[in-house]
């Protein structure tokens, strides 16, 4: 594998790698970063889940002059999630060159992303029919633009947006250089890039091998309002060893991880917001058993290697099915058995189909477990610390409390009040989890007047929340790009995949 350190990369840049907890590139980024950096156009085919975003996003930011307050890179992206998540990448990655991004998209006041264009973005990320509104409307001017980004190609034109495309790249210099990301290749991609590229560079990785012979796969379908319940019971049931739960969002992870402590499980989640500090402590005491859960999000999880996971529990369901074989990967290790339980709810069913395709893999249908059989799971675990208590001995200086007991009570008695004593009785203390919004349906197209009447890249029929992505300094323009916890379900899908 290839460090970021040996990259060639500046220490502003290194030191924004850092705190992401990125050490090691990816594929496509070790096969992207030195290519682009030499300022050629370059064609990545990956599958989403490679680290793309930080492929083109790393040269990108180093050849960005913060001096200069005119627009120097754009990214053309297919939805607004996509605009967003590609925004909050690269505020993080520009963080300590101190870059400006913005992200413009249909759905979301024009007049305001007018406003915030005033204020000198350095890159502008953003759908093909609000890019093109802007455009027209002279209020974003691409003439100082030296690096364009084409990512998701293919999906955009499943959109119908090829024309929009083609329409942008005219009014970009000549001399800009040109990085399109596509996980295929049809043959309209091939034209743009014959078209509108300079001898292009390709750098193709292969999808992960989806190989998870060694894990039983299940999937629970529940309405979201249940999903936390049935959590809590599958792990009075399950008993795992180590388990990992993954949510989507950080907002999600820090209440799941509150929500079970609650409960009395031990567990701490990890994000991309914990220090460096505070993410290595938790996983610390992961590894050496004093969590018993660990509450994750993607990219927190990102280069796990923690040998004894027995259980891991999508929460949410994953968006693309490379994220859930590195999430289910986290278990079933060194030829050992695992178990991946993922919650369904009914909308988003498609997912389910689409991960099942891809691994060749059909998950099994478990019936959640009821409270009594969670109270069943736990009294059989208390029947097994009890007897490992008796077969380890060292049990002599307890003989004279004993022969009191069985003064008073019964051997039955006593040995049930034992039990009662190691039982985690199933809990109801009442938590709160705020319900996220399902991923959008599989399959849903938005149509082509629709995008055009709302001004941006199949943003209508999407679920981010409408909303500006103008960060500088720790801030956002438009308010909750950034930071998402709390601000309601419009948060979830806006860190579905950076998080």
């Amino acid at each position: 594998m290839t460090k970021f350190s040996e990259l060639n990369l500046s220490p502003s840049m290194l030191k924004s790698i850092n705190r992401m907890g990125f050490e090691e590139a990816t594929p496509i980024q070790a096969g992207t970063i030195p290519l682009s950096l030499e300022g050629k156009d370059i064609i990545g085919q990956a599958q989403t889940g490679t680290g793309k975003t930080a492929a083109f996003g790393i040269p990108l930011v180093e050849k960005i002059d913060t001096k200069n307050t005119n627009v120097q890179g754009l990214i053309i992206a297919p939805t607004r999630e996509l605009a967003i998540q590609v925004s909050e990448e690269l505020y993080k990655v520009g963080y300590d060159k101190r870059v400006r991004v913005l992200a413009v998209y249909g759905g979301q006041d024009i007049n305001r992303q007018i406003r915030a264009m005033k204020k000198g973005p350095h890159i502008i990320v953003g759908t093909p029919g609000r890019l093109l509104d802007h455009i027209n409307r002279r209020t974003l001017k691409l003439d100082q633009v030296h690096t364009l980004v084409l990512d998701e190609a293919d999906e955009m034109l499943n959109m119908g947006f090829i024309d929009d495309i083609e329409s942008i790249l005219k009014n970009v210099p000549e001399g800009r250089q040109t990085l399109l990301f596509s996980a295929t290749m049809p043959g309209p991609i091939r034209k743009i890039a014959e078209n509108f590229m300079t001898n292009p560079e390709t750098v193709k990785v292969k999808s992960k091998e989806m190989t998870v012979s060694l894990i039983d796969q299940y999937f629970v379908k529940a309405q979201e309002r249940e999903k936390f319940d049935i959590l809590a019971r599958l792990l009075d049931t399950q008993s795992p060893e180590l388990a990992i739960v993954f949510g989507r969002t950080k907002r999600r992870v820090d209440e799941l991880s509150k929500a079970l402590s609650i409960r009395g499980y031990q567990a701490e989640g990890i994000h991309g917001d914990l220090s460096q500090a505070k993410r290595s402590s938790v996983l610390r005491k992961f590894k050496e058993g004093r969590i018993e859960v660990l509450v994750a999000t993607d990219v927190a999880a990102r280069g796990l290697d923690i040998s004894g996971v027995t259980h891991v529990y999508n929460y949410d369901i994953p968006q693309d099915p490379e994220s859930y074989v590195h999430r289910i990967g986290r278990t079933g290790r060194a030829g050992k058995e695992g178990m991946a339980m993922t919650f369904v709810t009914p909308r988003e069913m498609g997912y389910l189909r689409i991960v099942e395709q891809t691994t060749n893999k059909r998950m099994t249908p478990m019936r959640p477990p009821s409270v009594n059989e969670a109270l069943e799971g736990q009294q059989r675990l208390a029947k097994e610390k009890l007897v490992e208590a008796i077969n380890s001995n060292g049990l002599d200086e307890y003989e004279k409390l004993v022969a009191e007991l069985l003064g008073e009570y019964t051997p039955e008695q006593v040995i049930a009040a034992s039990l009662k004593l190691f039982t985690k009785e199933p809990d109801k203390t009442p938590i709160e989890i705020t319900e996220e919004r399902p991923l959008p349906f599989k399959g849903e197209r938005p149509r082509r007047n629709n995008d055009k009447r709302q001004g941006g890249g199949g943003d209508r029929n999407r679920r981010g929340k409408s909303g500006g992505s103008y960060n500088r300094n720790n801030r956002s323009q438009q308010g909750g790009n950034r930071q998402g916890q709390g601000q309601g379900q419009g948060s979830s899908n806006r860190r579905r995949k950076q998080d």
